[in-house]
């Protein structure tokens, strides 16, 4: 009798158990966290003349739970993905590529010619412009009287041991966008460079799935992979590669993202003149946008 009371108790616990955790329950923003999924990509290869050759890229999104068990295993993702994301961030400061906090999505090149980073924070401009200006100095780089600041933009240019670099920041979207530039004293093969005054935009597709890239009003269509080695800056300069390229003017470009697996992704790209970039179609299409010139 012991034992079919105390078997009825633990059913009846189970039950108790699995009711909660399909209890709805109302996502609270001020505990949402943008580290509670990450994607990281590196490569790293021999370019021009036998120089390293590497680009990065990551994506954190935010678990959004429904029901109380989702909320836990979000917690659960997100002590692993916070985790993760302090590693990469340590990598990327070693590398001379500073991150500031609540970053979610990033890519980097550093190659012969250019060390670059694209990074978008929900963080306030002010915040990111003071954090930027902190760690550049702490690697030896000297601001310019130059600097133009306004409540939704800046521009920075600095002096460096390695060459001349800008730092570009944008809010949009409520999110400060950063873009940050480093080009090296290194001849550049041609094919990379953008024809005087314009932009060149670059398209690859990360993914396993076809992707629809619409620039402003023009779409391209990638198979799954294709154009995906514009990360490497020999197949980027190469003029027989079949990298679809764009010749763009400078300034603000929309760019829309369609694939079959997820939702449709839209925002701004801004550009200056002869600057280079490469677009790829990310994790869940998310677009990635990395400087390569």
């Amino acid at each position: 009798m012991m034992r079919r009371a105390l078997g009825i108790l633990v059913a009846a616990c189970l039950m108790a158990a699995t009711a909660a955790l399909a209890i709805p329950v109302t996502p609270d923003p001020a505990k949402g966290s943008a580290a509670d999924g990450i994607h990281v990509g590196w490569y790293r290869s021999t370019g021009f003349d036998a120089a390293v050759d590497q680009t990065w890229w990551a994506t954190r999104n935010r678990c959004v739970p429904d029901y109380l068990g989702e909320r836990l295993i979000c917690g659960a993702l997100g002590i692993l993905a916070r985790a993760a994301g302090r590693t990469f961030e340590a990598k990327m400061s070693d590398a001379g590529l500073p991150l500031p906090a609540g970053w979610e999505l990033m890519t980097a090149k550093n190659a012969s010619f250019i060390r670059s980073a694209h990074v978008e924070t929900p963080l306030d401009l002010a915040a990111v412009l003071g954090f930027y200006r902190a760690a550049l100095e702490q690697r030896g780089w000297t601001e310019t009287d130059s600097a133009v600041i306004a409540p939704d933009r800046a521009e920075v240019a600095f002096t460096t041991s390695d060459g001349p670099a800008t730092l570009r920041l944008l809010r949009q979207d409520n999110k400060t966008i950063v873009d940050l530039s480093l080009r090296k004293p290194w001849p550049v093969a041609a094919g990379i460079q953008p024809n005087q005054g314009q932009v060149k935009l670059m398209l690859g597709n990360e993914t396993d799935d076809a992707a629809d890239v619409t620039v402003d009003e023009q779409t391209i269509s990638l198979a799954a992979h294709a154009g995906e080695k514009l990360i490497y800056s020999d197949d980027a300069a190469s003029e027989k590669s079949d990298i679809p390229k764009i010749a763009l003017p400078p300034g603000k470009h929309t760019i829309t993202i369609m694939t079959e697996s997820s939702a449709t992704q839209s925002r701004e790209l801004e550009v200056a003149a002869n600057e280079t970039w490469g677009l790829l179609v990310g994790p869940d299409g998310a677009p990635l946008p990395i400087g390569l010139y």
